[in-house]
């Protein structure tokens, strides 16, 4: 068995232990694809059966470095490639030999040598086969899954077009005059692709413009009405928060004075704290009335009437103008509701509108109790304090 088809079951074998599965272009048929390439060139033309077998072995293994890594993989594809053909007893300067072909797949790299030339083109004979579009597509998932480099179709065409036609040459005659017509055939598809993709751009573009002013009011005027609900929402929950912290101290209060002070009035000796007490106790007690008022809920009715529906007086998002009607009649009105922009933003306005009195009706009660609650508070303190004097006298 020779040495380029020990090689050939060698990377067979390492790809098919080593090589991860993203690898979907970079892989076995791709190095069998430029394997034939190298193999088409050098029938074609006259080279020394060890040059042929170098190519051979250098086009095996030139993408065998995807196993260990993906940055400077030809330098790790080189190494493998030296490795294996030292355990196959080769010579140091036919090692080397290959190596340099190997690193001549280096993108950037313009070769010099017949042989540089010929692994060169074989690399990318894939830009002259009929599948090219298939092919590199596999190129784009592989770099998606491997590189997180993500291209969108018309970016991905314009960076094939820059790359065929303005980056990639041909190098041995071979390649010029076989390969070079079905490339340029290749381009101009793309071309074809990138000016379908533009015309559908230029028509999308039409489309959105005349959408435009009325989208982006749109946009304007949910994030108005998002904001502004969430505020009201807050500004609900502020009030409900300061009516229970009202509530709370003032049923401690409250506790405090039942449980402490009361019995005792009974007492001559305490007699001059019944006037104080009862001060603090009503101030209490009335702060709590108007506490609880601020935060009861109002129920409304729940009902409403197809009629109410055609003549858009009822608000559909308010739950208590719907929960007592049946699901079925409540489904129908919000689909006549969607289909109507006019009906739907007049509800938000609506459920506005209502939420700003109830919060309005919320802050001026809030606003008295913590009035009472202040004067209670100094009231009782004075009426304390004179109680006081006054026994002490």
């Amino acid at each position: 068995m020779d040495i380029v088809e020990l090689a050939s079951i060698y990377v067979r074998e390492l790809f098919d232990n080593k090589l991860p599965q993203n690898f979907v272009y970079h892989n076995y048929h791709h190095t069998v694809t430029v394997v034939k390439a190298v193999q088409e060139i050098i029938d074609a033309i006259e080279i020394s059966y060890e040059d042929k077998e170098k190519l051979l072995i250098s086009a095996w293994f030139h993408d065998t470095g995807y196993t260990e890594c993906i940055s400077n993989h030809e330098e790790k594809s080189a190494k493998i490639a030296s490795d294996f053909l030292k355990d196959n007893n080769k010579n140091q300067n036919y090692i080397d030999d290959i190596k340099n072909l190997i690193m001549v797949t280096v993108f950037n790299y313009i070769p010099k040598t017949e042989l540089e030339k010929i692994i060169k083109d074989a690399d990318y004979v894939h830009f002259s086969k009929k599948e090219y579009i298939k092919t590199s597509e596999l190129l784009r998932m592989e770099w998606e899954q491997t590189c997180n480099k993500c291209f969108f179709d018309k970016e991905w065409m314009l960076e094939n077009y820059t790359l065929l036609k303005k980056k990639h040459h041909y190098y041995t005659n071979y390649a010029k005059n076989n390969w070079q017509k079905n490339k340029e055939e290749n381009i101009k598809l793309i071309e074809k692709k990138i000016k379908n993709s533009q015309e559908m751009e230029t028509q999308q573009a039409k489309e959105s413009k005349k959408k435009n002013k009325t989208n982006k009011y749109d946009r304007s005027v949910d994030t108005m009405f998002r904001v502004t609900l969430s505020n009201h929402t807050r500004l609900s929950e502020i009030a409900d928060s300061k009516a229970n912290i009202l509530l709370s101290v003032n049923a401690i209060i409250i506790s405090i004075a039942l449980s402490t002070i009361v019995p005792k009035l009974d007492s001559p000796n305490n007699a001059h704290l019944i006037f104080p007490t009862f001060i603090m106790v009503v101030f209490s007690v009335t702060s709590i009335i108007f506490a609880i008022l601020s935060t009861r809920p109002k129920v409304t009715s729940g009902t409403f009437t197809k009629k109410d529906i055609e003549d858009r007086k009822v608000n559909l998002l308010f739950f208590g103008n719907f929960y007592k009607m049946p699901y079925e009649d409540y489904q129908s009105a919000i689909n006549d509701m969607m289909t109507d922009n006019n009906y739907l933003y007049n509800s938000m306005i609506k459920d506005l509108y209502y939420l700003g009195i109830v919060l309005e009706k919320k802050y001026r009660l809030l606003r008295i109790t913590y009035n009472i609650f202040m004067v209670g508070i100094v009231f009782s303190v004075i009426a304390f304090v004179i109680a006081f004097k006054v026994a002490t006298v």
